[in-house]
């Protein structure tokens, strides 16, 4: 009888299929050899950013039916159609906000008495996540910022980051960016995303100004600017800025920012942005005469949230629209010199999917599959399982309703 913890590798079902995978052919090889009692099985793709013969030229084996699976690992959401009875299963499920479009997924899994781990929810005692595409999102998204920038001003022309081999192609292909003296760059955040979008711009050789600087003074040369919270928030009443109050009370604190859209031409946004916080400028703000943005790469991409430009996500293979902020609504992208150019694409480590799950897979394997594949229950693989054996654990007993009022309305 075989014993051996059997893991299978989903293929995307979400629409457009992402092209990215959770471990590489040669992650999964060195796997193999480090746990002689786990076997790995490939579901068969089309579109995978590594083909089934990558794998297969390492012995390991493609198979349509994963049913005899323990673990079943995948990046995006899996189809409610495809479950199988009590296995676990691991990927972003988004369903921890109680997101509409995700809930007849969650229930399947409910009903099937599956196990549900979500990478989003894998963090350290202090709250850090240990499995993230943040770097990626913002690499990508500040260099979409960038080709905008080209292309909206005429002044040059970037390849489209998923046409670029790998992101050494990428970031040598910006070269050819050529941004006007006194051009202004700011960068909202101070993490994983922030940090690759600053990754970007200095490949670029820009300069980075210093907050103060950046508002009251014009320069020669291109500049770009981070900003955080103790930046473009304030707290009323007039109290210095504290970090953690503001994480646990962003409702007692308003907006900052404005100053920054009188003198920024691209807002890259890296933020994390809890809805009860302000938001950074209205739609009202976007006609002042002095309002300057005019491109933002809206890494963040909350809808209707705190950058009123962002009305929708858009998509890599069509990531930019602009928004006329006199008439309040879309129009096509680089229309008009007066409008908004947005780039909101909600996947951006999927335009450099070899890479990024190169990155992802090293995570995984560093912090969480040792733990995974034996069975040990520790606190982070806690914190991270919302459902178990189709039951919901006490972190997130908050989506019992969610999961089971029957007279919530399906989207």
């Amino acid at each position: 009888m075989n014993n051996k913890l059997k893991v299978g590798i989903l293929r995307e079902t979400k629409t457009p299929p992402d092209r990215r995978v959770p471990l590489t052919p040669a992650q999964v090889k060195v796997l193999i050899e480090q746990y002689p009692d786990i076997e790995f099985y490939i579901q068969p793709s089309d579109f995978r950013c590594f083909a089934d013969n990558d794998y297969r030229v390492y012995g390991i084996p493609i198979r349509e039916d994963l049913s005899e699976c323990d673990i079943l690992m995948g990046i995006k959401e899996v189809d409610k159609d495809t479950f199988i009875p009590g296995r676990t299963y691991i990927f972003f499920a988004h369903v921890g906000k109680k997101q509409p479009y995700n809930r007849e997924m969650f229930r399947e899994m409910a009903s099937k008495n599956d196990s549900l781990i979500d990478y989003e929810y894998l963090t350290t005692d202090i709250g850090q996540r240990v499995i993230a595409f943040g770097r990626w999102a913002g690499i990508i998204g500040a260099y979409n910022g960038l080709r905008a920038v080209g292309l909206k001003s005429g002044r040059f022309k970037l390849r489209p980051a998923h046409l670029c081999n790998d992101l050494n192609d990428m970031w040598n292909g910006l070269g050819i960016t050529d941004l006007p003296p006194g051009f202004k760059i700011l960068v909202t955040g101070g993490g994983r995303v922030s940090g690759g979008a600053v990754e970007t711009l200095n490949v670029c050789r820009i300069s980075q100004a210093d907050p103060h600087d950046f508002l009251s003074r014009e320069y020669d040369t291109p500049v770009f600017c981070q900003i955080g919270p103790e930046h473009y928030t304030t707290q009323r009443g007039g109290h210095h800025f504290d970090m953690s109050h503001f994480i646990r009370h962003p409702e007692e604190y308003g907006s900052a920012f404005l100053p920054y859209s009188r003198v920024t031409d691209l807002l890259i946004t890296g933020h994390f942005w809890d809805p009860r916080s302000p938001v950074f400028f209205s739609r009202q703000d976007m006609k002042n005469p002095e309002f300057r943005i005019r491109i933002i790469a809206d890494i963040s991409c909350d809808i209707n949230g705190p950058v009123a430009s962002t009305i929708r996500s858009s998509s890599i293979s069509n990531p930019f629209y602009d928004f006329n902020p006199s008439l309040e609504k879309e129009e096509s992208a680089f229309s008009n010199p007066d409008n908004i150019t947005v780039m909101a694409v909600d996947n951006l480590p999927g335009e450099l999917p070899r890479d990024a799950s190169r990155d992802f897979g090293n995570q995984l394997i560093q912090n969480i599959l040792h733990d995974l594949f034996s069975g040990t229950g520790t606190p982070m693989i806690e914190r991270a399982t919302i459902l178990r054996n189709g039951k919901l654990t006490s972190a997130f007993n908050y989506l019992n309703d969610y999961l089971n009022d029957a007279t919530l309305q399906p989207p």
